[in-house]
């Protein structure tokens, strides 16, 4: 017994004297007194570095060759600047040649981090995680079985994408729930409708774009002259927009605002720096305006709807936004290996950053159905009774068609019951009504 206590005590010896061996030629290069010059704080930043290597190469319990150690140091050095910058090895810069250049088998959902969890900024409508019931602000725990904790976002979007047609499960935990679940979705090939517009009513027409890509500021100016006649007022929904190409984002700020700065980016590295402004040339209609935001709005909505607020051209209903304003650029350091960098920061015409702040409404308002009255549960116990009778009446005159086959929605139309579905949007209807008031009465 007191053999082993001697060899774990001549063990504890030895480690420390490692240590101490170690420590004493760090610090011998540590200056005595004075200042260093950045050169010199350089020199010995790099000198501590190769030291702590070598010592992990040598000593650490598993054989790492130096490249994976390397590889490791970038890693962490990437992922400790911001949630968006990263090192993309191989495999990550491959994935994302393919994810820019071709088609890929996915979900249709964009993550970010916020408060250090792996975050669905926004489910794109009509894809899988749509049609699965994944949410603005859910966080994602589990990717199949694997952990999300720690994870950066290629590495969850890389688990993530896949073969269509092939199964992944979500485990997430989303507010207001008591504990998480799991969402079973089917990858499929991603195909989005990016803008779209509908008529509410005779006078207001209602402009969907659910991501900024290139066809935007051609639809969205398509859908204005076509409506501009008869349209007294406009109401943009950005909601569970998480962005695109920022030069859709000032186009379509361009078409509604005639002059000044619509947004601005920032960086330490001059080149970075960059200012775009309104054209009047390329304004289409100055009718009273509505944007709808959430917090699935990131990016190029928060551009859009922050600019528009700080013009005073819009009234923005809905939530917070998500806060992603900074803008990232890939950097090859070989023909198989880049990282991606966060160089500059976008700044709204007011001078406000959008990174990890987001845009706040000028109306708060959750999301859900408009609260019905007494009156509104007789008028629909009154509608179903019509609808029953008629059915009876056909059944007795030997007519078997069901009675709503004409009755056929125009998908160009929003309709009472949608509206009554969505607050947020009756929300802005209601803003918007009173917009076009006060402008004819000027």
């Amino acid at each position: 017994m007191k053999k082993k206590k001697m060899m774990a005590m001549g063990f504890l010896t030895a480690t420390a004297a490692v240590a101490l061996t170690y420590s004493t030629a760090l610090l011998a290069d540590a200056p005595k007194e004075g200042t260093p010059t950045v050169e010199a704080s350089r020199l010995q930043a790099l000198a501590k570095f190769t030291k702590v290597l070598s010592i992990v190469e040598k000593y650490y319990v598993d054989e790492e060759s130096i490249e994976t150690l390397m590889n490791k140091s970038i890693e962490g050095m990437m992922g400790k600047l911001d949630a968006h910058s990263s090192y993309l090895n191989q495999k990550g810069f491959k994935d994302l040649q393919v994810q820019t250049k071709g088609e890929f088998g996915g979900l249709g959902i964009t993550v970010g981090i916020k408060d250090g969890a792996l975050t669905v900024i926004a489910p794109i409508e009509g894809t899988p995680a749509d049609k699965a019931g994944l949410q603005a602000g859910d966080i994602i725990l589990k990717i199949d079985d694997t952990p999300t904790l720690d994870m950066d976002i290629d590495e969850a979007v890389n688990l993530m994408r896949g073969k269509p047609k092939t199964p992944i499960d979500i485990t997430i935990v989303r507010k207001g729930e008591t504990k998480p679940f799991v969402v079973n979705i089917i990858r499929d090939i991603i195909k989005i409708q990016s803008v779209y517009a509908k008529t509410i009513g005779d006078d207001i027409v209602y402009l969907r774009v659910t991501s900024f890509d290139q066809k935007v500021v051609d639809g969205i100016s398509k859908a204005i002259r076509q409506h501009n006649g008869e349209a007294k007022g406009f109401i943009l929904d950005l909601r569970n927009n998480p962005g695109g190409l920022l030069d859709q984002a000032v186009g379509l700020v361009d078409l509604f605002v005639d002059k000044g700065v619509i947004v601005s980016q920032k960086g330490r590295d001059e080149r970075e720096n960059s200012e775009y402004s309104a054209h009047h040339s390329a304004t289409l209609t100055e009718k009273p305006l509505v944007v709808l935001v959430n917090e699935g709005s990131a990016s190029a909505s928060e551009i859009v709807s922050g600019a528009l607020q700080d013009h005073k051209r819009a009234v923005l209903v809905g939530k917070k936004t998500f806060g992603k304003g900074s803008v990232q650029v890939i950097l090859p350091i070989s023909d198989t290996e880049a990282i991606k960098l966060t160089v500059a920061r976008y700044y709204l015409p007011s001078g406000r950053t959008i990174q990890a702040v987001g845009v706040t409404p000028d109306i708060i308002v959750d999301r859900g159905i408009v609260p019905k009255t007494d009156d509104d549960e007789f008028a629909i116990k009154e509608a179903d009774l019509k609808m029953h009778l008629k059915s009876e009446l056909q059944k007795i005159d030997g007519n078997t068609t069901d009675p709503e086959a004409d009755d056929k929605t125009d998908t160009n139309i929003i309709t009472e019951k949608q509206v009554n579905n969505d607050i947020q949007l009756k929300e802005a209807i209601d803003i918007l009504k009173a917009l076009i008031i006060v402008k004819g009465t000027h």
